[in-house]
């Protein structure tokens, strides 16, 4: 599938939460929702990531927004690194890739680490922002973990 772009519907998807319930992104209509994609729960970069969004999260409820992360990991990896970080937003348990695909963002892409590249497979770091009738509002890919609550809370 194609990456979804500003202007575009967000694709919608169910999908196991770190509770083991079924979430669609349709159940979330009439509110925004930052849907964010991490490549492995509980590794660093996705920890800080995470942390970050925890850390600011009543910024995000203050601006009525809900946070959904997500990542190839299954219930149980989920459930155990939203304890561990005592994370207080919804993780995705995208175990069979299904909402990766749906975004585009499964596949052998670059990333840079320290000063050097490296090719990989797996999901591609993004973070979407969608607006209460499931409209991309904005897209980015390849996002810097320790930032990116920064510059999406810039644009809420």
């Amino acid at each position: 599938m194609p990456i979804p772009q500003v202007g575009d519907i967000a694709p919608d998807f169910e999908v196991a939460s770190d509770s083991g319930e079924l979430v669609r992104l349709s159940d979330y209509r009439g509110q925004r929702v930052v849907l964010y994609f991490y490549p492995q729960a509980d590794t660093p970069g996705c920890t800080t990531q995470a942390c970050t969004f925890r850390d600011n999260y009543a910024l995000f409820q203050e601006k009525g927004v809900v946070v959904l992360g997500a990542s190839p990991d299954t219930v149980e990896a989920q459930a155990n690194f939203k304890r561990k970080y005592n994370l207080p937003f919804v993780l995705l348990a995208d175990a069979d890739k299904t909402v990766a695909n749906a975004y585009g963002l499964w596949g052998t892409h670059k990333i840079e680490y320290e000063g050097v590249t490296y090719e990989v497979t797996g999901v591609r770091r993004s973070t979407f922002i969608i607006d209460e009738q499931g409209i991309v509002t904005y897209a980015k890919f390849g996002v810097d973990p320790a930032n990116n609550t920064a510059e999406i809370l810039a644009l809420l």
